[in-house]
């Protein structure tokens, strides 16, 4: 099974920057939406942003807005966090969109396959 696969994650200061790259090149994936979830200990999964195969749309969580940024070329999905808070703390997910559609979906289940996750750990 074709999987994402996640890298750049690590230990990073508080108000800090990091950028996650997340691997999903081919026809698996260009004509389809892809995004980003974490999930932190005893927490469950949440979005945390999303782009659009084609059209250019983005969406974000409100928590992230303003300090995130995903983007996205041939080869990659990437996330840059900048301003970084200890809650920010996750494994960090890449997954894709289950169908063809452009519009942002910010649902686990509107997603199939997923990455293997990269930790994300914000020291204060």
């Amino acid at each position: 099974q074709v999987q994402p696969v996640e890298s750049g994650g690590g230990l990073v200061q508080a108000g800090g920057s990091a950028t996650l790259s997340c691997a999903a090149s081919g026809e698996t994936f260009s004509t389809y939406n892809m995004a980003w979830f974490r999930q932190a200990p005893g927490k469950e999964r949440e979005f945390v942003a999303a782009i659009s195969w084609i059209g250019g749309r983005k969406g974000y969580e409100d928590s992230v807005k303003g300090r995130f940024a995903i983007s996205r070329d041939s080869a990659n999905v990437y996330l840059q966090m900048n301003s970084l808070y200890p809650e920010d703390t996750a494994v960090y997910y890449c997954a894709r969109g289950i169908t063809h559609n452009t519009d942002i979906a910010t649902g686990p289940g509107e997603y199939d396959y997923w990455g293997q996750g990269t930790q994300v750990t914000i020291s204060s």
